[in-house]
């Protein structure tokens, strides 16, 4: 895939500017990299997320005001499980509770966090196969190198996350898993 390219130029204060530029790749999937902010794709895009997040800073900053419900719905329908299942499996929350706030409605910091994390993951795992089907179906399949769990499995917890993250690096750099 085509990497969103960087270029650092002067801005009129003599201070480099980033600037992102979209890059398309073989699928012709520009989208999931929109102004250099990829991880807010899975989030629902800007329409959902006002602020951009270019940095790990960035990520704690958007966890500590909160995403929106609209974006964990969002972030189901990418992992290509339920609202309920999103709710109760993954992000340990009655599906009540969610279901009682509005879309607009923000997330306590430690729901935005863990959705925010997922999102890396997705973003990772898009790097490596470069179609969102093609991530949903390796993420709902068993994989042996995880002891024969579903990745979306692991999504649950932290620790979770990280192993799911470590296997795609091991895709991505041609080692088997």
């Amino acid at each position: 895939m085509a990497k969103t390219k960087k270029k650092a130029e002067l801005s009129l204060l003599g201070e480099p500017e980033v600037v992102y530029r979209t890059a398309r790749n073989k699928y012709g999937n520009a989208a999931l990299e929109e102004d250099g902010n990829s991880i807010t794709y899975w989030l629902g895009g800007k329409r959902m997320l006002k602020n951009p997040i270019r940095s790990d800073f960035d990520l704690f900053l958007t966890s500590a005001e909160g995403i929106p419900k609209s974006s964990v719905d969002e972030l189901a329908s990418h992992l290509g499980v339920s609202r309920k299942s999103m709710a109760e499996d993954i992000l340990d929350l009655s599906v009540k509770t969610l279901e009682r706030k509005a879309p607009a409605d923000k997330l306590d910091k430690r729901t935005s966090s863990h959705a925010l994390e997922i999102a890396k993951v997705m973003q990772h795992a898009y790097e490596v196969f470069e179609d969102p089907e093609k991530i949903k179906r390796w993420i709902n399949k068993e994989n042996r190198a995880l002891n024969g769990m579903k990745p979306i499995r692991l999504f649950d917890t932290l620790t979770g996350l990280v192993m799911v993250n470590d296997i795609l690096g091991r895709i991505e750099h041609g080692v088997y898993s």
